[in-house]
């Protein structure tokens, strides 16, 4: 068979638009790597990075769009731990990423600011809501994430209110002094100024460390004592209040959603802000459940008495101011951000056991 340059012409035309079609067909399947260094289930708010944003991501693009969504998801550090997410979402290892800025001191310094301000809202519903008022009145929060990292914010997370467990009873804050305790960076000032020994450590390290004498208790929420078994080398639980901290993030790699669909991109920034909003109450009741299995599996819970409290408040009186001058001498909105905070606890009705100053 003899090919004329007309019929070479249509061929080529007919091929050209398969592979069109093939492109396009393909554009239209995602798939997503999402992961955080903390694992499913001890830590709340990735079960509600799974259980919500990616299940309603995937829901939400099949019933609204021709897209199919799938993601590939690794907890508990199966791609970046928990000092790595910030980066690996940074460099597109993760499109999407759950991280604690606790573990980023230098990168996310001030994003800290709810530990800078303790005894803070008790209810993670409550400080995320402060939260969320910071953020809206402060845009360098969220703009640092773009400018520095190439990160979208989606949404913020929390942990639930903050006690102590220890491997022996205590009553009184002088019982403290000298006793080593494990922390995630940003809360071991609360132990420093009273007199208690701050390790800094991460979850997944706390129970051997207890277990072989590295340090005797642990700073950390009723949901996470008692999901990675804390109750068993220190069953002491004495609640303190040092209140909810609202210092999880949920990002997505700034060039991974400028290359997506316009309806795809809308979706994933809603349900990360439904995210937001569910996860307050998540929290809430994963810290009645935590306190309820704490106790079920044997933890000695006891309540700090108000005087005690504030004579913990009382001690950490200084530390927000030096926080705030420490933020301003980097460059960043230290003092008007952490006042912020105080005023939009108070007019969420929380009332502060100490009057911080920033003058």
């Amino acid at each position: 068979m003899t090919f004329t340059a007309k019929m070479v012409r249509n061929l080529a035309i007919a091929a050209l638009g398969l592979t069109v079609a093939a492109g396009t067909a393909q554009a239209d399947r995602f798939t997503f790597r999402i992961g955080s260094g903390h694992p499913k289930g001890p830590a709340p708010y990735v079960t509600t990075m799974s259980d919500f944003f990616v299940a309603e991501v995937k829901r939400r693009a099949e019933e609204e769009t021709e897209h199919k969504v799938t993601f590939i998801e690794s907890y508990g550090g199966g791609i970046a731990g928990v000092s790595e997410t910030l980066e690996a979402v940074q460099r597109g290892l993760l499109d999407f990423g759950g991280y604690c800025v606790c573990f980023e001191p230098s990168n996310l310094y001030l994003h800290n600011f709810p530990y800078f301000e303790p005894f803070g809202p008790q209810a993670s519903s409550d400080a995320i809501a402060a939260v969320r008022v910071v953020y809206d009145k402060n845009p360098w929060l969220s703009e640092v994430f773009e400018e520095e990292f190439g990160q979208q914010l989606l949404g913020l997370g929390a942990w639930d209110n903050y006690h102590l467990g220890t491997k022996m009873a205590w009553t009184q804050v002088s019982d403290l002094k000298g006793v080593k305790i494990g922390g995630a960076g940003p809360n071991l000032p609360w132990l420093e100024y009273a007199g208690a020994v701050p390790v800094q450590s991460s979850l997944p390290e706390g129970y051997m460390a207890m277990k072989t004498g590295v340090y005797d208790g642990w700073l950390m929420t009723p949901a996470g004592y008692n999901g990675f078994k804390y109750y068993e080398p220190s069953p002491y639980y004495t609640l303190i209040g040092f209140g909810a901290m609202p210092v999880v993030v949920l990002t997505a790699n700034q060039k991974k959603m400028a290359s997506l669909p316009d309806d795809l991109r809308q979706i994933i920034s809603e349900v990360g802000a439904q995210w937001e909003h569910r996860n307050g109450k998540a929290m809430d009741d994963s810290q009645a459940a935590g306190l309820a299995a704490l106790r079920e599996n044997g933890a000695i819970i006891t309540e700090l008495p108000n005087d005690v409290q504030a004579e913990w408040a009382q001690s950490l009186a200084e530390f927000p101011r030096k926080s705030a001058r420490d933020a301003n001498s980097r460059g960043m909105p230290g003092t008007k951000v952490m006042k912020d905070f105080i005023e939009a606890a108070k007019a969420g009705g929380h009332v502060w056991p100490v009057e911080y100053t920033f003058d």
